[in-house]
């Protein structure tokens, strides 16, 4: 049985039904149907004047049980669940003839705050949180969320809380009507004994949510604000249906009434869970919390060690962006720069993020002097002797890196973990000059690194589990998703994003406008496309990675002068204002009529002829050819056992390189379109346009058999 609720009954005639289910009490199908069962018991019962809802272990209800999504999907689990909406929550819960209250501590989202507003009130403790975020997984609320919410707190909040799948606290909610008081952890269940008593004996007011309308705006104030709320979700996220959807059903109960709306969820939600974006949805969502688990490495029973103070190597924009990560979470950091101008400026930097946080209210002043007080600065290695962590982030130059290293082993304790923050350039070569190879590990933020949710861990043949471990427990400290891969050039994400740009240069050079491509990824979900990103990322960067890409893989990197020629003329990107776009102050993108020169001498040069059928490329040829060599790349990846499981390259796709969630991150986005037509194509683009899209083995073997690319190398010899 998986969770139930448990009835217990005081001496003051009041029932106490908890939720248990841990780790949050999430709400199963045993659990809900249990909770039924619980208040029928309670309703019978002559003892029982009123009744208490509440979770265990401080924790009323994370919601409703994602695993059971997939049974529902497939259709085991349950024909129609608009029955739970309706038969459990409003017609036993909400229409009991003896008063609920909820008494919320911890979580109550989702499922577990749609159970809560069908009680008669709700009290909580400051620190709860209280939401319905169930569109952030392609869904809409299902348990009667979309009608009691708005009833509750007023239209144009309901649709904010919705839409946005942001929680609010137990202050915020009792502001907004959502609860009716906050109180305190130790005097929750007692207060809520009482206020049940109070309910019933009318000396407070007894309405269901469901029918409440005090704080619902007359029909046509409310028509336009839910035509202001779909033009707002139509310009947020153009590809996305779901949030229209719920827009319809939380309208549907404000004209034909709330019972008809509650039928419209339950038939909407029914429908979204089948759809492709639920689907792609739900995976990130399990692929996010799977990165953790590293087979072989987090299996040992191997406990993450304390670290006490970390030193950062490097005061630049990757340097200052680490530095403000781990002091905001209470790291004690030592930034060293090479001199005390450097230093000085690195320094700055750090408090510059702080103050913009400031500034935007998601920090107190208080705050920030206590974070910034973390961090020190200095230009020696004195301080070292007592750090339990480096992180070098100093340029991608291979001799300075193996140098910082090899003092890195002087003067740092001799458990120190040595991090380096490289983006393409192999461990093995980084710490050649030193004789701890097993301390040596990759932590590759993503810029901005104070920003970017992902942390690339990278571990090479010498790497030891416990180095691992302890940095998987930073990452997740610092609100990263972390993700463990091998050693290579470019390792997962860089490496198997790197045909991207490629494959953009290749097609500009044989006809197709710059700027369409970029339109054409934009469109696809991207949040830039791959021109306006080397802008960003600077021509520098850009082209020193292509160098260790043409050194590393000669035979599939296509070659082109295009940056070269356009660096020669000072352009360099947005810093330089010139790039493949022209910026004005205020960093606004606009199309360069000059750059058809660069591209035309760049063609020359290369000996490349415009091919008319790609000056004219549809939108949907341009998004293929684009991103199926980075597939083609992420086979490789997966082939040679750099990425641990396909999962982890499409989580690392979506937080390091922006892919769009809702198409479930890069492998399961290709298995979606089949390993077949994935082959097929690359194979007829290698023989127009060369070895630069020819399709690997691996890719080659999963087409041949019509087997998806995520499946595991044991299932597919299984299959073969």
């Amino acid at each position: 049985m998986k969770g139930r609720t448990v009835l217990e009954v005081g001496a003051d005639g009041v029932a106490i039904i908890t939720i248990i289910n841990p780790p949050v009490n999430s709400l199963s199908f045993d659990v809900l149907r249990s909770l039924k069962e619980s208040f029928d018991q309670a309703l019978q019962r002559d003892d029982v004047r009123a009744i208490v809802v509440t979770g265990a272990k401080g924790k009323f209800s994370g919601g409703f049980d994602i695993t059971a999504f997939g049974g529902i999907q497939e259709g085991k689990e349950i024909s129609n669940p608009g029955s739970i909406s309706v038969e459990i929550i409003t017609d036993t819960l909400e229409a009991a003839r003896k008063p609920s209250v909820a008494a919320i501590d911890g979580l109550a989202l989702g499922g577990g705050l749609e159970v809560a507003m069908a009680c008669t009130a709700r009290l909580s403790t400051p620190t709860a949180q209280l939401g319905l975020p169930e569109l952030q997984l392609g869904i809409i609320p299902g348990f009667g969320g979309t009608q009691r919410l708005p009833r509750l707190v007023g239209l144009a909040k309901a649709l904010e809380m919705m839409l946005t799948s942001k929680p609010v606290k137990g202050e915020e909610a009792c502001n907004l009507g959502l609860v009716d008081a906050v109180v305190s952890p130790d005097q929750l269940v007692n207060t809520a004994r009482q206020w049940a008593l109070d309910i019933l004996d009318r000396r407070r007011p007894w309405v269901a949510s469901l029918y409440r309308n005090d704080k619902i705006e007359p029909l046509g104030e409310a028509r336009e604000i839910l035509k202001f709320a779909r033009a707002q979700a139509q310009k947020r996220a153009p590809n996305l249906k779901h949030p229209l959807v719920c827009i319809d059903v939380i309208e549907e109960g404000i004209v034909a009434g709330p019972r008809a709306g509650l039928w419209k969820e339950a038939e909407a939600f029914q429908g979204l869970l089948a759809s492709d974006t639920a689907k792609s949805l739900m995976h990130i969502f399990f692929s996010q919390r799977g990165t953790s688990k590293v087979p072989g490495v987090t299996d040992r029973g191997l406990v993450p060690r304390p670290v006490k103070k970390v030193a950062i190597l490097g005061g630049g924009l990757m340097g200052s962006g680490i530095a403000t990560a781990l002091i905001l979470s209470s790291y004690p950091v030592i930034l060293k720069e090479v001199n005390e101008k450097f230093l000085e400026a690195g320094l700055n930097r750090v408090k510059a993020n702080l103050k913009s946080r400031v500034k935007k209210g998601k920090m107190t002043q208080e705050r920030f002097e206590k974070t910034i007080s973390l961090l020190k600065g200095t230009i020696d290695y004195e301080t070292f002797k007592d750090v339990d962590v480096v992180i070098e982030a100093v340029v991608e130059n291979v001799s300075l890196k193996q140098q910082i290293f090899a003092d890195l082993e002087k003067y740092c304790p001799p458990h120190c973990i040595l991090a380096s923050n490289t983006s393409t350039i192999d461990l093995e070569l980084i710490g050649e000059k030193t004789k701890s190879q097993d301390r040596i590990i990759g932590a590759h933020f993503f810029s901005p690194a104070h920003i970017m949710p992902l942390l690339e861990i990278v571990r090479t043949k010498h790497t030891s589990p416990q180095v691992i471990v302890d940095l998987l427990d930073i990452g997740k400290k610092i609100k990263k998703t972390p993700v463990v891969v091998g050693n290579c050039t470019g390792f997962a994400v860089n490496r198997m994003f790197f045909p991207y740009t490629q494959a953009a240069i290749l097609l500009v050079e044989r006809g197709t406008d710059v700027y369409q491509i970029d339109k054409a990824i934009t469109k696809f979900g991207m949040p830039m496309g791959p021109f306006r990103l080397v802008d960003l990322v600077g021509f520098g960067v850009g082209v020193a990675t292509a160098m260790q890409f043409i050194e590393n893989f000669p035979e599939r990197t296509y070659k082109s002068m295009l940056l070269p020629l356009m660096q020669e003329d000072k352009r360099a990107g947005e810093a330089t204002r010139k790039g493949f776009y022209l910026y004005d102050d205020k960093r606004k993108a606009s199309p360069d009529p000059e750059l058809k020169n660069y591209i035309e001498k760049s063609r020359s040069i290369s000996c490349v002829t415009i091919d008319p059928k790609l000056v004219k490329l549809p939108e949907k040829d341009i998004i293929e050819m684009i991103f199926f060599p980075v597939v083609n790349e992420a086979c490789r990846v997966l082939e040679e056992g750099i990425a641990v499981k396909a999962a982890d390259l499409d989580i690392s796709a979506v937080m390091g390189m922006g892919f769009p969630p809702y198409r479930g991150g890069i492998i399961f986005w290709a298995d979606s379109l089949g390993s077949k037509y994935i082959y097929s194509r690359l194979e007829e683009w290698s023989k127009l346009y060369g070895e630069f899209f020819k399709p690997c083995a691996y890719l080659a073997a999963r087409a041949a058999k019509g087997i998806p690319l995520s499946a595991s190398v044991e299932q597919t010899k299984s299959r073969l």
